[in-house]
């Protein structure tokens, strides 16, 4: 199975600006139609999953753009209805999902914190902080939730809990250096996190240098669980300057040795675009 690529990635090749802290998030104010295309690219050149605007969104953030919080709840589930809308334009019979993006603590705070982790937060703190988006995510009418690019097992046990609460299907991915969470706890405990719960039907890894990608497909498989992964293209990203650094490692022709490997679905993550997409449904699909 083939999920998108990198919904910030395409809208900036679209000349959108997304300079702001609501990241892809501020064009379901601005631009819902723009989202909308996107969503409809990816399912056009072989994707199988959308995923939702939603991963930077937080009530936090819609406030302090003038937002009520009916109004939030609003656009949160707008998230859904474009990706939903993008799915049903289809028109050739083929099974499509919607996965509601559930980013980390991190993202909301518009500061690369996810690609560190250790908020200092607790795990209680980081559940009453992410239940109230999960609930709205979940009631909108998503296949499942993405809990994604998340950077420690504080967070993943915090989410992992509330998907379990809320009964609501839910893949998580961790976003990783080497063998390790972004924190720097072994990809075998943070793995581990989410073995025993039934809500959790797809684990793996998102969102990392695509060198990283083949062992913790692994190691996930481990769990017994469906593995994901979709990597970013191998850049770095500097928090400071909002920018992306060195040379793209991505190459889809990658996917049949992570599929060797025991990974479900792959896709692709920041600076992947729909013609990764393409090249990685021709790769896996022979067409």
């Amino acid at each position: 199975m083939i999920s998108d690529g990198g919904l910030a990635t395409e809208l900036e090749a679209r000349g959108h600006d997304l300079s702001d802290a609501l990241w892809s998030a501020r064009l379901l104010v601005d631009d819902p139609a723009a989202i909308e295309a996107v969503h409809a690219a990816y399912f056009q050149v072989g994707s199988d999953i959308a995923t939702t605007a939603s991963y930077q969104a937080s009530f936090e953030g819609f406030a302090a753009r003038g937002l009520s919080r009916a109004e939030s709840i609003r656009l949160l589930r707008r998230s859904v209805a474009l990706a939903r809308a993008a799915r049903d334009a289809c028109a050739d019979g083929r099974q499509r999902w919607v996965a509601a993006s559930i980013g980390p603590y991190g993202a909301a705070r518009a500061d690369g914190s996810e690609y560190r982790g250790r908020y200092g937060r607790s795990v209680a703190e980081l559940r009453a902080w992410h239940r109230p988006r999960m609930e709205v995510l979940a009631d909108a009418g998503a296949d499942l939730l993405a809990l994604e690019t998340v950077p420690d097992t504080d967070e993943a046990e915090a989410l992992v809990d509330l998907v379990t609460d809320i009964g609501v299907p839910a893949w998580l991915s961790y976003t990783i250096a080497g063998t390790r969470t972004r924190a720097g706890q072994p990809l075998t405990d943070a793995f581990a996190v989410a073995a025993a719960s039934d809500s959790i039907i797809a684990i793996g890894v998102n969102c990392c240098a695509p060198a990283d990608v083949a062992t913790a497909i692994e190691l996930a498989a481990g769990t017994g669980k469906p593995v994901i992964a979709y990597p970013n293209s191998g850049e770095g990203w500097d928090a400071a300057r909002h920018t992306w650094t060195g040379p793209a490692r991505f190459a889809p022709e990658q996917a049949l040795a992570w599929v060797a490997r025991g990974a479900h679905v792959i896709g692709g993550c920041c600076r992947v675009g729909p013609s990764h997409i393409a090249r990685l449904a021709t790769e896996l699909r022979g067409t």
